[in-house]
């Protein structure tokens, strides 16, 4: 009990905004709003796919050449003398030195952890962030940086340049996350990668509901749920990362090659 009050003192409490709403919880502009709110013009719903294809196009040319990547994906409310901040740090020092590009959503808390223990460790960090109503910087340990306007156009950055995922206590946002990377991996729209889950005495409340209601009701296999490996090991959850990656799916950390008629 002491020790997970002491936690939870430790953990950044959601900012208020005007008229009592936390941090987080609206839209950063109106247009986001209107654009999930229903039918629209033609000439209002044509300009919004462009403007999400021009976000792809962003994405696409930022990240081509990071190299093959690791993402870490967790809270941004953990503080830095946390115990899953130490843990985050940890495990981004420990797969940028198998020469992985450790990619997070470049926000404060766990993601500011790994990708400050990428930098110490001399790998490359990358930071894929997201306007907010209240403006959430990246953080100060990013190689590369860029920031989106739509969830769900960052989500398909930080699963496509990935061959494994570390999944760090989180909330709603981490939490979608990773089953949508674990959907993405059942439906087979994605290779089996590695989903780690670091953190035992957080995660293995979910696992149990998940093996006594979900498999017990045939809502997913057995299968489906080994896909989620449980650890508090950095090193367990490296080794199987690396070889999933070199044996499994031929990792060769070739970068593809710039082309200059596209002032890469």
């Amino acid at each position: 009990m002491e020790q997970e009050r002491a936690r939870r003192e430790q953990v950044v409490e959601p900012e208020a905004m005007p008229g009592g709403r936390e941090w987080g919880k609206a839209s950063a502009t109106p247009e986001e709003r209107h654009f999930l709110a229903g039918p629209r013009s033609r000439r209002a719903e044509l300009m919004s796919a462009i403007g999400i294809f021009r976000e792809f196009m962003r994405g696409f040319r930022t990240l081509h050449f990071v190299g093959p990547c690791v993402t870490i994906f967790g809270s941004a409310r953990f503080k830095e003398e946390h115990p899953y901040y130490a843990l985050a740090r940890d495990a981004g020092r420990r797969i940028a030195q198998d020469g992985f590009t450790v990619m997070t959503g470049g926000g404060p808390g766990v993601m500011e952890a790994a990708n400050r223990g990428a930098k110490e460790a001399g790998g490359r960090s990358v930071g894929c962030n997201i306007e907010l109503p209240l403006e959430q910087k990246p953080n100060d340990y990013l190689d590369v940086w860029i920031t989106f306007r739509h969830f769900f156009v960052r989500k398909v950055m930080l699963v496509k340049y990935s061959y494994a995922f570390v999944v760090m206590p989180g909330g709603f946002g981490t939490l979608d996350e990773v089953f949508e990377t674990v959907t993405l991996i059942q439906t087979a729209k994605i290779k089996d990668f590695p989903v780690v889950l670091m953190g035992t005495e957080f995660w293995e409340p979910m696992i149990d509901f998940m093996r006594s209601t979900l498999v017990a009701n045939r809502t997913i296999d057995q299968r489906d749920l080994d896909r989620l490996h449980l650890t508090d090991s950095v090193e367990d959850a490296a080794e199987r990362i690396r070889i999933a990656a070199t044996t499994e799916f031929g990792l060769k950390y070739a970068l593809p090659k710039r082309q200059r008629i596209l002032r890469e």
